[in-house]
């Protein structure tokens, strides 16, 4: 018992001792180098600061709470669609590696560079005058308030009846003006570029230039204020949610006019009228173009809802999306299996984009099953409309007309017959489609539409045409068509140095040691 008792205090001494330690400023000096004895006055004093101005502040108010959440939907509005439309710049490669791997190497240089400065000019053009064509308040034909430069009177993000501004077309939308443009504008430049393939390996390169300038700034606003600018057609009931005539069909027809004005390449037709084929040189890029297009329209038609909400029309619109490209691309491939014999990649990569370009304008009003039908009848389209072009003699060496205008009036008319209305959380929306119980009104305001933006679509296109044409000349010299746009009007190759492919001769055939290719080559390459 003694011990017990001894051992108990002598374990209470130490704990006295342990604990009187940690309050002896001495034991810290002699513990602690002089830095880190200045450390923990310093840390009291920020400890009790922060404690005073947890106290001191203001507490929120139901007004700071209203005003703190509706300033971060509009920043996460706007991140939405910014991002988007950022994927849909980034079409600009898929078109960039589509268009020249469908092409012939000779012409690959001439291909990119189009590609690439399309989107500087169209940026120029739509910022200098396009945009405030379209958007700018005025009468049902023209924006006539201004807006050129992005000038003019605007306090967006207010929407609705707090909008003050002159782009009162897109006050349904709480995202700054900066991001309205940008938006709108990777939308203008994708028409511009639709036109590049169509008139692909024989156009000049300064006519092709000044035609997307004249596209983007005046063409492309006028029929996109009919629709999107509050103009005639947005007031019949016209609905195209992202761009199936606006963007697709429009860059379509100002293709099909360029491939007519400017003929077929030399080699491509017969005298008897049949066609030959001048092979893609390079698939694999074509394809990773085809790739990057299909990541792309994630941007372009879930990201014209311009606003997050709650995300479920979002979700849907990427669905309906991607259900239709699926479709399309295997639709393609087993009608070209059947009518050509073998699944032509060409046709797969083809069927893809029209199922994409067919859903654009009905994405957010159709289920997934409509969505599935829609693509795949782009696809099988898109397979027949290729051998229609060529029946004609209109040369297109990526077929953007068949995909782009044929399934971009296909998509339009689509609308009128699959839609739900505003089943899945759009609005406005348009009314029910003929097969959902709607009747024939809706379908019959997208065939108006379509016929009325083609019809002006061409006029203007052939108008520019024709002007260029008897004043520059837009096609090349046959002699340049057949050395290559890549020498004759940039003067260098994209693959110098590389062994060119020789059709016909055994070992892949080359080059003379010289350098020159040989005659039998120059047609295919």
């Amino acid at each position: 018992m003694m011990y017990r008792a001894t051992l108990k205090k002598t374990l209470e001494k130490r704990k006295v001792d342990r604990s009187s330690k940690w309050l002896n400023p001495n034991w810290y000096a002699k513990q602690l180098t002089p830095t880190w004895q200045a450390c923990i006055p310093i840390a009291l004093i920020i400890f009790m600061l922060w404690g005073y101005a947890g106290i001191a502040q203001t507490p929120p108010t139901l007004e700071s709470v209203a005003q703190a959440t509706a300033e971060l939907k509009i920043g996460i509005d706007t991140m939405w669609v910014m991002i988007a439309g950022m994927l849909v710049f980034f079409m600009n490669a898929g078109f960039c590696m589509l268009e020249t791997g469908m092409c012939r190497q000779k012409n690959a240089v001439n291909v990119l560079a189009k590609n690439l400065i399309v989107f500087a000019l169209s940026t120029v053009a739509f910022w200098a005058i396009g945009f405030g064509l379209m958007f700018s308040n005025g009468n049902n034909f023209l924006g006539t308030s201004g807006g050129f430069f992005l000038t003019g009177a605007d306090n967006s993000p207010a929407i609705g009846d707090a909008y003050q501004g002159i782009f009162s077309a897109l006050n349904w939308t709480g995202v700054p003006l900066g991001a309205k443009f940008f938006f709108q504008l990777v939308f203008a430049g994708t028409a511009a570029t639709i036109v590049s393939g169509a008139v692909a390996e024989r156009i000049k390169f300064a006519d092709f230039l000044i035609f997307s300038l004249l596209l983007v700034g005046i063409a492309y606003p006028i029929t996109g204020h009919w629709i999107w600018g509050g103009g005639w057609l947005a007031d019949a009931g016209f609905y195209d949610f992202a761009g199936s005539t606006v963007v697709h069909a429009v860059g379509g027809w100002a293709a099909l006019m360029g491939a007519a004005f400017l003929g077929p390449r030399i080699g491509k037709y017969n005298s008897d009228g049949s066609a030959n084929a001048l092979p893609a040189h390079n698939m694999s890029i074509a394809t990773l173009g085809a790739l990057i297009l299909w990541l792309g329209w994630f941007g372009f038609n879930p990201g014209s809802t311009m606003g997050v909400g709650n995300g479920s029309l979002i979700a849907h619109i990427a669905l309906t999306t991607n259900t239709a490209g699926a479709f399309g691309a295997l639709a393609a491939t087993m009608t070209a299996w059947v009518v050509l014999g073998k699944p032509d990649l060409s046709m797969v990569i083809n069927g893809l984009l029209a199922g994409l370009v067919a859903v654009t304008a009905p994405c957010a009003f159709v289920n997934a099953g409509s969505a599935a039908l829609i693509g795949a009848v782009g696809g099988v389209l898109v397979v027949f409309a290729v051998s229609f072009f060529d029946k004609l003699k209109i040369d297109d060496p990526v077929g953007a007309i068949s995909v782009h205008l044929v399934n971009g009036v296909w998509g339009t008319l689509a609308l009128g017959l699959f839609s739900q209305a505003g089943q899945f959380g759009a609005a406005p929306a348009p009314a029910a489609g003929l097969f959902y119980g709607g009747g024939i009104s809706q379908l019959w305001v997208q065939f108006l539409g379509t016929i009325s933006v083609g019809g002006i679509t061409v006029l203007l296109s052939s108008i520019f045409w024709i002007l260029l044409k008897s004043t520059m000349g837009i096609r090349v010299t046959a002699e340049e068509e057949f050395e290559g746009l890549d020498i004759a009007e940039h003067g260098m190759e994209a693959y110098a140095g590389f062994m060119k492919e020789v059709p016909g001769l055994s070992g892949g055939g080359s080059s003379s040691p010289k350098g020159e290719i040989s005659s039998s080559a120059k047609p295919y390459l």
